[in-house]
């Protein structure tokens, strides 16, 4: 299970909470730990270059707000970020420098590396966005099971259990999701790979892959 290690998924020095995964093999053991790693470490955070707006609320003044956004903490606003109109932070949520968080976007119990984008009308919650990943209008990631049965992660013939009721998405660096897509409970992204639009994605996709549907996976070129 090498591809599904934190360290083959994500670039550490693309977000300020790169020692939350220090202590983690896998990205389904960080989600848990969110909440609290937010609170320690937004105390932490220099007066010069981030501001306290509110309980446990971390902004950094480079960050833009909409007026019309809705912000929850505990939660940390990287250098740069874009948080736009009507986006609604629920809590547990670190958004990366130079992120965007959109129009209606919903975020809650997520992490967000540098440079992620989800402009419009996304749902993230319970999840891991990579390094530069951007999901398209309408995606969303589904965080909680039908029969609410703890969420497994699937890779090849195998079933992991993760033991969490709750786990969105996890996606790599610099990946690609199509408008209006669906990432299902416990899905693992590769780096570099692309989603295509309207598509309902399950279990592991490899990095540097095209996924067109179920079954339909190939390599990039």
């Amino acid at each position: 299970m090498e591809e599904l290690r934190n360290y083959n998924l994500f670039s550490m020095e693309h977000t300020i909470a790169a020692r939350i995964f220090e202590d983690t093999t896998y990205p389904w053991e960080v989600i848990p730990k969110i909440k609290n790693f937010i609170l320690a470490l937004g105390g932490t955070l220099h007066y010069d270059e981030y501001e306290l707006i509110g309980e446990n609320i971390w902004v950094a003044k480079s960050a833009t707000i909409s007026k019309t956004a809705s912000i929850t903490g505990p939660a940390i606003i990287g250098k740069n970020a874009d948080i736009r109109h009507c986006a609604f932070i629920r809590g547990s949520v670190i958004v990366g420098n130079g992120a965007v968080v959109g129009n209606s976007t919903e975020l809650k119990n997520t992490i967000l590396f540098d440079g992620v984008q989800v402009p419009h009308y996304n749902y993230i919650g319970d999840s891991i966005l990579g390094y530069k990943s951007h999901m398209g209008a309408g995606s969303i990631t589904s965080n909680v099971k039908s029969d609410k049965s703890p969420v497994t992660v699937r890779f090849q013939e195998y079933k992991i259990e993760t033991r969490l009721k709750k786990m969105g998405a996890v996606l790599g660096d610099h990946v690609e999701v199509g408008c209006n897509s669906v990432l299902n409970p416990g899905t693992i992204i590769g780096k570099n790979s692309t989603i295509y639009p309207l598509s309902s994605v399950r279990g592991y996709v490899p990095e540097c892959s095209i996924y067109k549907k179920i079954g339909e996976v190939c390599e990039k070129k």
